[in-house]
């Protein structure tokens, strides 16, 4: 979900009244975990000072927002480094340590795998577990991961061909154990393009394949599943025959 409009610097200031109705109806619902998205103006790792404090000041609000409203994580891509990668990698990992520094609870970031476009961080496994190694010790244990099935293909991880190989690679340097969530998309570019581009479930250039294998796979099958692929004129008819078509290959797996 997202707690404040994601594509607008302007912060969302959430009361206490609407606070506890939100717990209550999540509480009545049974639906949880329950995480949010950061905004796409964020960039921690700019290299320009003003940029990197708005956004330092809009990822705190957002942390303070989810601890308000008792949500799990934010999800947070990492950020475009702009000028020197190792650079941004540092700056990106000092921004996010003061941020959680500043709102301490029990509210978690998943960083999330990115399709490697432009100045993009975070489409290796190497760079992500850097990244997670890079922050302050203290709040560490708040850093997980969320693996975006699109972005993954996007940025040269082969789920089609190789999905155990892929895996394997993400436990060897990241480990299962910080898989935190999933965002299941298909891809409308090809393999290794480096564009960012959903397509629904089944539907783009990965095809059923990956989809089948990871909802029979035991070793995710406690990881939230999140979709995030295209609504056409209907969201909610759309989001409910992809959930069908994943359920379908759940069901298949037993």
């Amino acid at each position: 979900m997202f707690t404040k409009t994601p594509n607008q610097w302007r912060e969302r200031t959430i009361s206490a009244a609407e606070a506890t109705d939100f717990r209550a109806a999540v509480a009545a619902s049974g639906i949880g975990p329950i995480v949010s998205h950061d905004s796409y103006l964020i960039n921690l790792a700019s290299p320009d000072r003003a940029t990197r404090t708005r956004s330092e000041r809009s990822f705190v609000a957002e942390l303070e927002r989810c601890t308000l409203l008792g949500l799990d994580a934010v999800v947070s891509h990492p950020g475009n480094y702009m000028d020197h990668r190792e650079r941004g990698l540092a700056r990106n990992a000092e921004s996010y340590t003061r941020c959680l520094r500043a709102v301490p609870g029990p509210v978690k970031v998943y960083l999330e795998t990115t399709a490697g476009t432009g100045t993009a961080l975070g489409s290796t496994f190497e760079e992500l577990a850097q990244l997670r190694d890079l922050i302050g010790a203290d709040v560490r244990d708040r850093v997980a991961f969320c693996a975006d099935t699109c972005h993954l293909y996007a940025s040269g991880h082969d789920l089609v061909n190789d999905y155990a190989g892929v895996w394997k690679r993400w436990d060897r340097i990241i480990g299962l154990d910080l898989l935190a969530c999933f965002h299941l998309n298909d891809s409308q570019a090809p393999f290794g393009s480096r564009r960012d581009r959903h397509a629904l479930i089944g539907e783009g250039t990965l095809g059923p394949g990956p989809f089948r294998a990871l909802m029979k796979d035991p070793r995710f099958r406690r990881v939230p599943k999140i979709l995030e692929t295209p609504k056409g004129d209907d969201e909610f008819t759309t989001d409910r025959r992809m959930l069908r078509r994943l359920r379908g290959y759940a069901r298949r797996a037993q």
